[in-house]
Formats: C-alpha cells, structure tokens, sequence
C-alpha cells in the first residue's frame, strides 16, 4: 500500500486529471464462493485496490472491508443492491490500512455497524498517515483525520449474527497488529485481510514475520478445506496460504543468514534479492515492496523496527 496504492488515493483526493487512466480499469470483480458470501477481488489497476466481500444471511448483509476509494465503495454497495434488498447490517474492516476501510463511510450511511479490532479504532486516522512524507498535503491529511471509525471494538473474538447465519470474527497477530480474520462456519470460507496475499509481494510495514508464520500455519490447519479470500489476489486454497507461508519463513531464514554476515542496508538487499526473484520473480507488487521486504524483516530480527503501539480495554478512544 505504502508506495502505489497511496498515490492512487492522492489523486482521487485531488481529482488530477492524469487520474482517468487508472480509473479506466475494472474497480473490482465478483466471485461467489458460497451460498450467499462473495469474494470480491479488487484490480490491482482499479479504484479498490485491498479485496472485499460480503456476506448475506437472512435479515441482513455483512461487508468485509470497504476499499481504497469511497467511489469504489459505492459501487460494491450498488452490486449487493443488484442481489439483494436487505439492509447492510455490519462492516468488518480486517486491519487499519487505508485501502481497507477508506469506504466505510459509504456503508454508514446505509446503516452498517462498523466492527474492528480495538487497535483499527486507535490506529486508523493516525498511523494511517505515516504512509506520506513531510509535508502531508492537507487534503490526504484531512480525509485520513475524517475517515469513519468502527462502531464496535473487540480484543479476541466477536460474533456477528444474520439471523441464523454467523460469522466469527477472530484477532490473529501478524500484519499489522490489529489483523481480524471472518470465518463464514457454514459455507466454509475464511476472509483473511491482508494476513494473506496470493501472488502478491505483501506489505510488511506494520509486520511481526514471527507470528505471522504461526497464524498462516493455524490458517492452514484449522481451515485446510476452505476457501480463503486474501486482501490482495485472486481467491485461495490451503496450499496458497502455505505458499505465502513459506515466502514469509524462506524471507527471515535468507535475510537472517545474510545479517550473520555482516550484511545490512543495501548489501543485504543484494544478498536476498536474487532468490526471491528466482522464486517469486512473477508475483505482482515485485517493485513496490520486495527490496522493502527484505529491509523491514531486517529491522525486524535486529529488533529495531518500529511498529504501532497497542492500546489495551481501559485506553481511552
């Protein structure tokens, strides 16, 4: 997100012409993976840019994530118009970052209970602004600061109920701190967030690669035989979540090795980059984010890297 998605959403912001090339390509596609949940899979060329979905149960629809772009969002809600008339109940946003929860206005003002971990609330309208340099222009400054918070926070687990249809909503640690996962129990789905990417080079700014290999290998155990949405790609299966698995553990044992000798800045990006080519070479977002990979799981394992702050049930919000 930090490098392409953000100079997309800076110029919706401010309207600039040259936008209209990118805003020509499809916002989003829909996928349906189950009876009544669709995946919906954003362009990476596209006003959207992080995946969403939605869920339809019987008195009522559940939206997972609401995009980069409020106009992307208000397409998606005119899709789930087009399939069913029901009121659009609760918004999950899986994670703070921006290109997931920049629509949630849009689904408030059709009457959604916006539903987050408790560090989405703290963080989204201030972590969120790291992502631009000095001096933030102050139409991004001023929308980040404007932008809709959840409803209602969680810690570990909250259900959510349409009628006699539930989705699980469950903190897992990993990309960013804040990561919620919504498993849909009857038509055996799981909606990741961006705690899974398919063929897609992830965003590790906010990342504890640890933890994020042990909540992947849960994933993968506890939910082998379901569909997995990513936050970024196409629809998935329990051997992409462990193909993006073994990226995150290959990218600390090589970068590990290389700070063993001796290698640091832009002598271990030449010591790490050639394999992940070789390995993951035709994965999407290559030139956004692998040299940034492999520099942010370095200040990971040297205990350097800075990352937001949790806040806890009794900090003020």
């Amino acid at each position: 997100m930090r490098h392409r998605s953000l100079v997309l959403l800076f110029l919706v912001l401010v309207a600039l012409p040259c936008f209209s090339a990118a805003a020509s390509a499809p916002d989003f596609t829909l996928r349906k993976v189950g009876d009544g949940v669709w995946a919906v899979i954003a362009s990476d060329a596209g006003k959207a840019f992080g995946n969403s979905g939605f869920v339809v149960g019987d008195n009522g629809v559940a939206v997972i994530d609401t995009f980069q772009d409020p106009e992307a969002a208000k397409e998606l809600l005119a899709e789930i118009r087009k399939i069913t008339p029901l009121p659009i109940r609760f918004v999950v946003n899986t994670h703070y970052h921006i290109d997931h929860v920049n629509g949630n206005d849009v689904f408030a003002s059709a009457g959604a209970t916006i539903v987050a971990h408790r560090n989405v609330r703290a963080w989204m309208r201030s972590e969120n602004l790291k992502f631009w340099t000095d001096p933030i222009p102050p139409e991004i400054k001023a929308r980040v600061q404007s932008l809709t918070l959840p409803d209602v926070v969680y810690d570990d687990r909250i259900d959510l109920y349409l009628g006699t249809r539930t989705l699980e909503v469950r903190y897992y640690p990993g990309h960013t701190g804040g990561d919620s996962v919504v498993f849909v129990p009857d038509a055996r789905v799981v909606f990741c967030g961006d705690l899974l990417w398919k063929n897609h080079f992830p965003n590790l700014i906010d990342a504890t690669t640890e933890s994020w290999v042990r909540t992947l290998a849960a994933l993968q155990s506890e939910h082998g035989s379901s569909t997995f949405v990513p936050g970024h790609g196409e629809v998935a299966t329990a051997g992409d979540v462990s193909t993006f698995r073994q990226y995150l553990a290959d990218l600390r044992a090589a970068v590990s090795r290389a700070q063993a000798d001796g290698k640091s800045g832009n002598a271990l990006v030449e010591a790490v980059l050639p394999g992940i080519r070789s390995r993951q070479g035709d994965w999407a977002f290559f030139d956004d984010y692998a040299r940034d990979d492999i520099l942010q799981t370095g200040e990971e394992l040297s205990g350097h890297k800075r990352v937001p702050v949790p806040v806890s049930a009794a900090s003020p919000r």
